[in-house]
């Protein structure tokens, strides 16, 4: 978690994700801007930096040059049935990375509030487009006017190194409320593809698995906690549920050599596979938590 507040040592991270972070001064927005400058990335959603320190509605988005779409002043909502559609690279017909895991889905639902932007670059590659909203009732009435648009529902640029991935309505929020598998997918690409490098840790196996990697000159802790519950979202859990196997695939650093690999909870040695600098250790199972130790030479 970075606090708007303390912006000063955001450059040690690649990227940074703003959930509807609606107001921002001026220096914060400037002090974005030097980050992505520096080849930072950011994903943002919805009302991102559109009002000043004061609360006061900006003209228009304090970042807009980074997402390169300007505020038309009026935000819909609450829709009742609005949808989007997933295209296809006008160039070759070929999907974006962003809809990763999504390719024979060609409708999802949408946000439930709705920034109307207009975009002051041009866009190329649209991923996500608007099926606007119509009336959820009487039945005779249920049924899109427009099918298909061309109004974009994200914004994707590339900036030096850095990349900047704006979403105009409230996909974030709408996630947390609807646990929609679809919403979670694309935020999910949305923070890899604007980070654009291989992932430290990634975790392949059933079950819902918090993970956190430590980096040392000369070691690596991959921290899983399992959050496999029925309970998940209420806090208290009555019982620990493990889900199995996990495959663990740990980036190396280039021309490690390893001394060990542990697994601390379990207070084992585990099954594990280098293949160059891309470590895979099988663990067998995890109740509460399990911490892989990688020590090097």
């Amino acid at each position: 978690m970075v606090h708007t507040e303390d912006l000063s040592r955001i450059d040690r991270y690649k990227t940074l994700i703003l959930p509807n972070i609606a107001v921002l001064s001026q220096e914060q927005c400037d002090r974005l801007r030097q980050f992505v400058a520096n080849g930072g990335s950011l994903v943002a959603t919805h009302h991102t930096s559109l009002y000043d320190i004061d609360v006061r509605q900006r003209d228009t988005f304090g970042l807009s040059d980074l997402f390169g779409v300007d505020n038309a002043n009026e935000t819909i909502g609450p829709v009742k049935n609005s949808y989007i559609n997933l295209e296809g690279n006008a160039a070759d017909g070929d999907r974006h990375e962003l809809l990763h895991g999504m390719d024979r889905v060609k409708r999802i639902i949408n946000g439930v509030y709705q920034v109307q932007v207009t975009p002051n670059l041009t866009f190329d590659d649209v991923p996500l487009t608007l099926v606007p909203a119509y009336p959820d009732l009487p039945m005779e009435e249920v049924y899109p006017r427009e099918p298909h648009t061309d109004i974009p529902q994200v914004y994707l640029r590339e900036v030096g190194d850095g990349r900047i991935v704006y979403f105009p309505w409230d996909i974030d929020r709408t996630f947390w409320e609807v646990m929609s598998l679809d919403h979670g997918l694309l935020l999910q690409n949305a923070i890899k593809w604007a980070t654009n490098s291989p992932s430290v840790a990634k975790v392949e196996g059933p079950g819902v698995i918090d993970v956190n990697v430590w980096q040392h000159p000369n070691a690596i802790t991959v921290h899983m906690v399992n959050l496999t519950n029925p309970m998940m979202m209420k806090g208290p859990m009555r019982e620990l549920m493990s889900p199995g196997e996990q495959k663990v695939h740990i980036q190396l650093p280039t021309d490690s050599q390893l001394r060990e690999v542990k697994l601390l909870k379990l207070d084992m040695i585990p099954v594990y596979e280098r293949n160059g600098n891309v470590l895979t250790v099988t663990v067998p199972s995890i109740l509460d938590h399990e911490m892989i130790a990688l020590d090097f030479a």
